[in-house]
């Protein structure tokens, strides 16, 4: 046996010890969710990162490029995903939390709707996590959302057309001048299905009106993704909960969209100049449905009633992140590509660290 193997078998002896703090999750606490622990976390802050311009196993994001006619989109014209209107626009500064990118227009990460319609079809812009193991958990996004009148703004969990939660916002809704400013809140289920994907002819559909104007800044949007409800927020305030046979029952994936095709009950338009949502992050604190994840989850979480074995996440706090922390991420915030690759054959620094000094203990050296 090498040095090496009998550190690491030494190491495993005494792999328990915690290596930081979080290694038993992420909760959230309150009258409405009550307290909710949740194993992993993504993590993405667009107003220092381009997350776009990477390989997509790199950053766990991918631009979505595809077309739809508008028979398919429900709509006057078509719509068509494509990569260049996806745009990041990261801020320079580490410190700076706000403010111009380096393209001009708000710092972030820009999804753009084209005002020319080309070969009948509107150009959009959509992204997603590469990952689709996201099951129940919190999930926010800082967004800015389009004046311009003619659009679909979108935050969503998906794993199919009936099983979605979403966050929209019809730009032609908003009125600066009676302060209407609504959200609508979504969960697409078979009972959406056969009525023609409109949920607001079910219980699943609610339009509430936000306490501000989400034209003029960043905002935080949230929707928790529980066991037996889904609860829908904005800058930390309830706005409705949804409960029942509705709430999925399986994973998926974190998509955000920008999007018309002119169906004159939804998006109407297409907008008349070229319609700008950013987003400046997206956190999700969640439980990983991959087999690698739930193993390291099992093996690095000992203690969960140990001193800082959970953490609590922050509520609406835009510069707040796990990962700008020391020590409180261990393998839970990475993108890891496929199933198989999450963590179970790779020893991180801070891990190796901890392992050679455990077992120069064991070993006596």
């Amino acid at each position: 046996m090498t040095l090496f193997s009998a550190i690491l078998v030494a190491a495993a002896g005494c792999i328990g010890v915690a290596l930081g703090d979080c290694e038993c999750g992420y909760s959230i606490s309150g009258d409405d969710a009550g307290y909710q622990v949740f194993t992993d976390l993504l993590e993405s802050d667009f107003l220092h990162t381009n997350y776009l311009d990477s390989p997509a196993a790199d950053t766990g994001w991918a631009r979505q490029t595809f077309n739809m006619t508008k028979e398919l989109a429900r709509g006057t014209y078509g719509e068509a995903f494509v990569a260049a209107n996806a745009i990041s626009n990261e801020i320079k500064d580490d410190n700076v939390w706000t403010g111009d990118g380096r393209n001009g227009g708000a710092g972030g990460l820009q999804l753009v709707v084209s005002s020319e319609v080309v070969d009948d079809s509107v150009q959009t812009a959509e992204v997603a996590t590469m990952g689709t193991d996201y099951f129940y958990g919190t999930f926010r996004a800082g967004i800015k959302v389009t004046d311009v009148v003619g659009t679909c703004s979108a935050f969503f969990w998906y794993f199919n057309d009936t099983q979605e939660i979403d966050m929209e916002f019809l730009s032609a809704e908003f009125n600066t001048d009676n302060s209407s400013f609504p959200v609508n809140l979504v969960l697409q289920t078979p009972q959406s299905r056969r009525s023609g994907y409109d949920a607001s002819k079910t219980g699943t559909f609610d339009k509430v009106n936000l306490p501000f104007n989400p034209t003029d800044d960043f905002h935080e949007y949230r929707f928790d993704f529980l066991a037996d409800k889904v609860l829908f927020y904005a800058d930390g305030a309830l706005l409705t909960s949804m409960s029942g046979s509705a709430v999925p029952t399986s994973s998926g994936n974190i998509l955000l969209s920008h999007w018309s095709n002119g169906n004159s009950g939804w998006s109407q338009g297409p907008p008349t100049e070229d319609a700008v949502t950013t987003l400046s992050y997206v956190k999700a604190y969640y439980n990983s449905t991959k087999v690698g994840r739930e193993r390291d989850y099992t093996k690095r979480c000992t203690d969960p009633a140990g001193e800082g074995a959970v953490c609590a996440i922050p509520e609406n706090d835009a510069t707040f992140f796990f990962m700008y922390q020391k020590n409180m991420t261990g393998n839970q915030t990475t993108f890891q590509g496929d199933d198989s690759a999450a963590g179970s054959n790779s020893w991180s620094p801070l891990v190796l660290v901890a392992a050679l000094a455990c077992s120069a203990w064991a070993l006596g050296l």
